[in-house]
């Protein structure tokens, strides 16, 4: 739509802010399972005009109520009143619980309101609306459309840093909580967790704006031996603080000596499972760079959700950290891919830097992680290649690899030789002497680069006369399904086709049935 397209045009922080400042003038309310929805509208109306508003379902039915001013929010809590148990934590927030005084009297006109779906349809319901599609192109776009982050959702996830944030305030008042990650840069999918940071930056820039002029004045602040110490305190103090007093934060789990420490909670307003951490500046800078890809061509998120659906179907990737390729990795392969294609469909990082003006300038820990952020200084691409072509090449192409000895470079969008001898090596685009994929083991890179090879294989063999007779799953509604569980023989004898013992031997040693193999598979 055209509004979605103006969206996508703005750039990563403009978005960013807009909904910071969105999710200020919102409350959560959590609902009885029915409810006259014109009544709770009224109601709310008199404290100031309502934006937006909609209905979700989690653990009983809640309303995000957006107003226009951030004052309503003032006027509607001096209106409610304190829950009247007597062992509750006073810290008023802004969820609140909406009941009826007299459930029978006004129960004929209560109806249960529309719900904004919160997940995405399961595996085997999307392999049956892809098989009505007309094209592998089509199937992609329903792909995307069924797994995307919905506005809705954006904005729970915006509320929920909100939320967050107003604890954080209560200690550091110019502090701000923004999420990074797939959270906003436009490849997260419905149901993936919320990666937040306390972020203190803005306060370092006042101090900045203070030094000119004839004198000094500046802030008297504790001293700690080091950044990580002072990083580790204030995450344990806000976890507590969550797990304490914090509405509906359960299972706070404070991970302070990991490389990059955080606050891990599950927050049951809104649903979702938070990692809380300190800014995080290049994280925040992958989070816009792929931002910018997302929103350059529709092709490039569509692609990105396939392959990774396509993924985790076939156990390539897993929510549980391991010796498999994170979806970041993934991510990062197929962007390598668009760079390559002729013409490119995505620019290199390199070329996004040279477009850079001096706003873009960032250096962070000594990594230039400069690139433009206004999108419409990047040319369009000229490629015209439709998803069909592009999903059978991406599998081609990594299929055909020769990971033995190269390793793929971003900035330059080139393969180049490996600079150290993990199985898979790409080049971290910022932190340069960083390897993305360093976790994973040489079994998994096999599996990955044997299901990539059957899948081009599956790809090619399309008959679209046949499909129409045997309404058998076709096209990418086919590799959806696990290989070897719509028919295992037609597996079997497609690796005699094949005729390469590599992969034959590869399929078994995957079973991995004896202990010897299991430790060759892994490593120590």
């Amino acid at each position: 739509t055209d509004a979605e397209v103006s969206t996508r045009k703005k750039t990563f922080t403009e978005v960013q802010t807009e909904r910071l400042e969105q999710a200020e003038r919102t409350v959560l309310i959590k609902c009885p399972p029915k409810l006259n929805e014109r009544k709770l509208l009224q109601y709310l109306s008199s404290h100031g005009n309502i934006k937006s508003h909609f209905f979700f379902e989690n653990r009983g039915v809640h309303a995000l109520i957006e107003f226009s001013e951030k004052n309503s929010i003032a006027s509607l809590k001096d209106a409610i009143g304190i829950p009247s148990s007597e062992h509750h934590v006073p810290f008023k927030s802004r969820l609140f619980t909406f009941t009826l005084k007299n459930p029978v009297s006004q129960a004929a006109e209560e109806t249960p309101v529309r719900l904004s779906p919160q997940s995405h349809i399961p595996v085997k319901e999307l392999i049956q609306k892809l098989c009505h599609a007309d094209s592998i192109s089509s199937q992609m776009y329903i792909l995307l459309n069924e797994y995307q982050l919905t506005e809705e959702n954006t904005k729970l996830r915006f509320m929920a840093c909100s939320l967050v944030q107003d604890f954080a305030r209560a200690y550091f008042p110019d502090s701000t909580v923004k999420p990074f990650g797939s959270s906003v840069n436009t490849f997260g999918k419905l149901g993936c967790d919320v990666d937040m940071f306390l972020d203190f930056h803005d306060v370092r820039r006042h101090a900045t704006k203070m030094k000119k002029g004839p004198f000094e004045m500046e802030y008297q602040m504790k001293k700690l031996p080091s950044e990580r110490l002072a990083t580790q305190k204030i995450l344990s103090v806000i976890g507590d603080c969550l797990d304490n007093f914090g509405p509906g934060c359960t299972s706070v789990q404070k991970i302070l000596n990991a490389r990059c420490p955080l606050v891990k909670f599950s927050h049951q307003p809104t649903g979702f499972q938070c990692d809380l951490s300190v800014s995080n500046s290049i994280a925040i800078r992958s989070s816009e760079l792929l931002y910018i890809y997302g929103c350059l061509d529709s092709r490039v998120r569509a692609l990105v959700f396939t392959v990774r659906c396509w993924a985790r179907v076939h156990g390539l990737t897993n929510s549980v950290p391991g010796t498999w390729i994170t979806n970041f990795s993934l991510t990062m392969m197929v962007m390598f891919f668009l760079q390559k294609r002729s013409p490119p469909i995505i620019p290199t990082l390199d070329q996004l830097k040279e477009l850079a003006d001096e706003k873009d300038k960032h250096v962070i820990g000594g990594y230039d992680c400069s690139f433009v952020s206004d999108l419409s200084k990047i040319k369009p691409t000229k490629n015209t290649e439709t998803l069909d072509v592009l999903l059978g090449d991406f599998f081609e192409y990594f299929g055909n690899f020769d990971f033995r000895r190269n390793s793929l470079n971003l900035r330059k969008g080139k393969e180049v030789n490996k600079p150290e001898s993990s199985p898979l090596y790409i080049w971290n685009p910022f932190e340069q002497d960083l390897n993305i994929s360093k976790n994973v083991n040489q079994p998994q890179l096999e599996k990955f680069v044997a299901v990539a090879r059957e899948s081009a294989w599956i790809l090619q063999k399309e008959d679209k006369t046949q499909r129409m007779i045997s309404k058998e799953p076709w096209g990418l509604a086919a590799l959806l399904i696990p290989f070897g569980k719509s028919n295992p023989n037609k597996m079997k004898n497609r690796m005699k086709g094949i005729g390469s013992e590599t992969i034959r031997s590869l399929l078994d040693s995957l079973k991995l049935n004896n202990p010897n193999s299991l430790q060759k598979a892994v490593g120590k």
